[in-house]
């Protein structure tokens, strides 16, 4: 009788085990069909917790003006304001999670030369980064060890994803990895993936938090739903504050539960350009994968899709100069000025012909005191 039952309870340990072993690899199978690998993170070496906050202005609390986006506005004034308290609600939070080290790093570029952030009302406890040389920070950042976990605050939806101010790095690029389309907080994710560090918190609107329901362990607040590209219903700041001090405190004691994520390689990395940006001057280049807007390539590792995705950036934004055109051509003198151009681009174009001007060299740059914040 004994024999019978031991026998019994082992078979179905053994249908358990094989039951779950199963599951475990359909889901990285799966993962991996869908051209990512989720994988625990980095263990802590050193037992200081550190955390990295990158911060946007789109997602703001507050903002449901696109004018509060720019430098140059008067609505950006309160912007920064709003900014900076979203900022210290989810600092306060992670400090409150156990974390030793918080820096921050900004992620907008408004125009303003200095940080977007009010550095003399963020918190004291965290940390600005700057460097003595320009930076990206989606990109350059990352290195084994330098943290633990990475937090991403005031975001926004990708390009066509229907959020407020919905772009992908800028206006009219839809950044493809693998064949899915992504936003920056996902441009971030993998970044960080390739030193196994996580994305533990995230807030935005409502269309952001759709895109990022894959990742299960996300701690993410809905600070306001998208009503259209410009437009939002707001939510008051109190209780926006209050989540994200909650969800910021869990994201840090929950982060041996998180997953860092990557991509499968070889990366299959595609940039579609959405008007008024163009990629159809490339139609027809001998090497060049073009069709509807869109051109593809294939890159070994993230960090060759990301500088590929920025050369075709450059390449996208000329199309702005035929927006510029149209706006000209409209003025009461447009054609007087695209005629002045024209000559110009003809005296411009004889000068250098018969090396009567020559491009002026850059001066050598000199070491300076400036420093970089990081800002696209």
């Amino acid at each position: 009788m004994n024999l019978r039952k031991n026998f019994s309870v082992l078979c179905i340990s053994l249908l358990l085990f094989v039951f779950f072993t199963t599951s475990c690899s359909q889901q990285q199978t799966t993962e991996g069909e869908l051209g990512r690998i989720l994988s625990d993170p980095a263990p802590d070496t050193d037992g200081v917790t550190k955390i990295l906050v990158y911060y946007d202005m789109e997602g703001i609390s507050g903002l449901n003006d696109m004018k509060g986006l720019s430098f140059r506005n008067e609505e950006y004034k309160p912007a920064r304001e709003w900014l900076t308290n979203d900022v210290n609600a989810v600092i306060e939070g992670l400090f409150a999670g156990g974390a030793d080290v918080v820096h921050v790093v900004d992620a907008h570029g408004s125009g303003n030369p200095k940080p977007d952030i009010l550095l003399d009302k963020m918190d004291s406890r965290a940390e600005m980064i700057f460097k003595d040389e320009p930076f990206r920070p989606y990109a350059d950042l990352t290195e084994k060890g330098a943290y633990d976990a990475v937090v991403v605050v005031c975001m926004h939806s990708k390009t066509g994803g229907g959020g407020f101010a919905a772009h992908t790095y800028t206006i009219g690029m839809d950044w493809i990895v693998n064949d899915m389309t992504i936003n920056e907080s996902e441009i971030i994710a993998y970044s960080w993936g390739r030193a196994d560090v996580p994305l533990i918190f995230a807030s935005g609107d409502n269309k952001l938090q759709e895109q990022l329901a894959w990742m299960a362990w996300l701690e993410y607040v809905t600070v306001k739903k998208a009503k259209g590209a410009t437009d939002a219903e707001l939510r008051p700041f109190e209780e926006v504050h209050s989540e994200m001090r909650a969800a910021a405190e869990r994201a840090v004691k929950n982060l041996q539960n998180s997953k860092a994520v990557k991509l499968t390689t070889p990366i299959k990395a595609q940039l579609r350009a959405v008007h008024p940006a163009s990629l159809r001057m490339l139609n027809g280049v001998p090497g060049i994968n073009y069709e509807d807007n869109t051109v593809t390539f294939e890159a070994n590792n993230y960090l060759e899709a990301y500088d590929g995705i920025e050369a075709l950036i450059s390449v996208a934004t000329t199309g702005y100069v035929q927006l510029l055109q149209q706006t000209v051509a409209t003025q009461d003198n447009g054609a007087k000025i695209m005629s002045e151009f024209i000559e110009k681009l003809f005296v411009r174009w004889g000068e250098v012909e018969s090396g009567r001007w020559k491009p002026p060299k850059r001066p050598e740059t000199k070491k300076s005191s400036r420093k970089y914040f990081g800002a696209r």
